[in-house]
């Protein structure tokens, strides 16, 4: 097992389309994976909800040096209601085993593991119409921020932001229970950003925006990226 640098978080940007999900690696999800997968209405949101846990699974599994089905896992305890619907973590996991953050979405892959409490997360750009929408969620500064931002730029602009909310909200355990409205995730002054994380873009390519926050340290995340679990 290699030791995790706390001060960097190893990412894995991944195209869903790209993680090997056979018999075996179904095989090795557990009940509630099952379960979660279940719910999907839509095949392909379902693949990549499968892809998503495979790949998990296969970078803990490498990092503990375990076999990905030999992983439990479990919640900590919400910071907003106590409840065990937190952050995930490994249960029985031995001394020095890495906090982790898994994200979806249009058809990309996103974890991270570090040292410290961890967020991720990837969206595709929404649809400029949709952005007139969430916008009104925002924190008012961001709003005024997104509002500066060309027409043309701003669904980029926003998913830029939003993915660096939910990051950090993932980071704390509470998502989206925390209103988006109430800490400020901008770029036109980031010493008001949440005191105690360090919060980051992720290159994600044109169409796409990630990011990753990280509990302690300054003001941005070091991080190593890679496009393949090989």
């Amino acid at each position: 097992m290699n030791a995790q640098d706390p001060e960097v978080v190893e990412l894995w940007l991944l195209e869903a389309a790209t993680v090997p999900v056979g018999p075996a690696e179904l095989d090795g999800l557990d009940e509630e994976e099952h379960r979660r997968a279940g719910r999907f209405v839509r095949d392909a949101d379902r693949a990549v909800y499968l892809a998503a846990h495979v790949a998990l699974r296969h970078v803990l599994g490498r990092r503990l040096g375990l076999a990905p089905a030999e992983l439990a896992f479990g919640r900590e305890p919400c910071p907003g209601c106590g409840e065990p619907h937190g952050r995930p973590r490994l249960a029985g996991a031995p001394a020095g085993a890495p906090h982790f953050s898994l994200s979806h979405g249009g058809g990309r892959v996103l974890i991270g593991l570090a040292g410290a409490p961890v967020g991720v997360d990837v969206e595709p750009l929404p649809a400029a119409d949709s952005v007139e929408v969430l916008a009104t969620t925002l924190h008012p500064a961001e709003r005024a921020e997104l509002a500066d931002v060309r027409p043309a730029d701003r669904p980029g602009a926003f998913a830029r932001l939003w993915t660096r909310k939910e990051a950090y909200l993932k980071g704390l355990g509470i998502g989206l229970g925390r209103p988006p409205a109430a800490d400020y995730l901008g770029t036109a002054d980031p010493v008001r950003r949440p005191a105690g994380w360090a919060v980051s873009d992720v290159p994600a390519g044109p169409r796409h925006a990630a990011a990753v926050a990280l509990a302690g340290g300054g003001t941005a995340v070091g991080h190593r990226l890679r496009h393949s679990l090989g």
